[in-house]
């Protein structure tokens, strides 16, 4: 059985410090969450490779560094209801349980929900409440959020997730665009929203009345 905790740590440090990632309750959080507890049997001695790993409905479990940037650029404190688009296996919202207060988590595949809602129970993460429905167009009758993490690729910012944003909150979307797509932060100001590109990255496309068809 390999050495998860020492794999962890050995993450944290080489993959998120050396590649940009400083918020410490970042580190700490994804420093504490179990990767191999939401990766496939097969799959778990590669559970901390700074890589994407294929899970079930043909999506996949992000690199670490991508979910590390993307709850970086949330800039959360601990007092935030976030939304979460994709739940995938449910690693992205054990870490953003650690970071904020509520998570709300919407996922369309329901092998997937079910899988992720298992794992969450397991370690005994209470502050995630996840259903299945279209994520492009949020959870309205939870908002408004403080932040949102997309976790696949839109053709646009879905101007429902925007619309759920509180004052000042921050959506952390991947935007698709040729060959690759841009990981970018939107953040309101009002009737403003303040667009910054993160890093480029890839990410299977967001399916819904916001997104791109389901082909």
């Amino acid at each position: 059985m390999p050495d998860f905790a020492t794999l962890r740590a050995r993450m944290v440090e080489r993959q998120l410090q050396r590649r940009g990632i400083v918020d410490e309750r970042v580190l700490a959080a994804m420093g504490a969450a179990p990767r191999e507890a939401f990766v496939p049997a097969p799959l778990r001695h590669r559970a901390y490779a700074d890589v994407a790993l294929p899970i079930t409905a043909g999506q996949t479990i992000s690199q670490p560094w991508i979910v590390a940037a993307i709850c970086q650029a949330l800039e959360l404190n601990g007092s935030e209801r976030v939304l979460e688009v994709g739940t995938g296996s449910g690693y992205s919202a054990c870490v953003l349980a650690l970071l904020a207060r509520e998570v709300v988590s919407i996922e369309r595949h329901r092998q997937l929900a079910r899988g992720a809602r298992e794992a969450l129970a397991a370690l005994a993460v209470t502050n995630v409440e996840l259903s299945v429905g279209d994520g492009s167009r949020g959870v309205p009758e939870r908002a408004p959020y403080a932040a949102i993490a997309v976790h696949a690729a839109a053709p646009a910012p879905p101007p429902a997730l925007i619309a759920q944003l509180a004052e000042g909150g921050r959506l952390v979307v991947p935007i698709a665009g040729g060959e690759e797509e841009m990981l970018t932060v939107l953040r309101r100001r009002g009737e403003r929203i303040e667009s910054t590109p993160i890093a480029p990255c890839r990410f299977v496309p967001l399916i819904g009345e916001e997104g791109f068809a389901e082909s």
